[in-house]
């Protein structure tokens, strides 16, 4: 029972934290940053497999705005909601 706590508690961290570079991602778009980047690269290896996987699935840009961060923030949110009623539940 423990151990399943401490499983889920780290699985909602690790959502948490994936929040915030979907966010960072999100936000460095805006200013064009150096693709050479090394943080800029490392936040593009994070992001862009999990977009494209929503991009095959659902049409995400609209008007030339991509909303696949912002799919993917939803749907790792109602992840943690879910997670925490079993928490909860337990």
């Amino acid at each position: 029972m423990v151990l399943l706590v401490t499983i889920i508690q780290m699985l909602n961290m690790v959502i948490g934290l994936y929040i915030w570079v979907v966010i960072i991602a999100a936000l460095i778009t805006w200013v064009r940053p150096d693709p050479y980047n090394p943080i800029v690269q490392t936040l593009y290896k994070l992001t862009e497999p999990v977009y494209s996987w929503i991009r095959r699935y659902i049409p995400t840009v609209i008007g030339g705005i991509d909303l696949a961060p912002v799919i993917l923030i939803l749907l790792l949110q109602f992840i943690q909601l879910l997670l925490s009623n079993i928490l909860r539940s337990l």
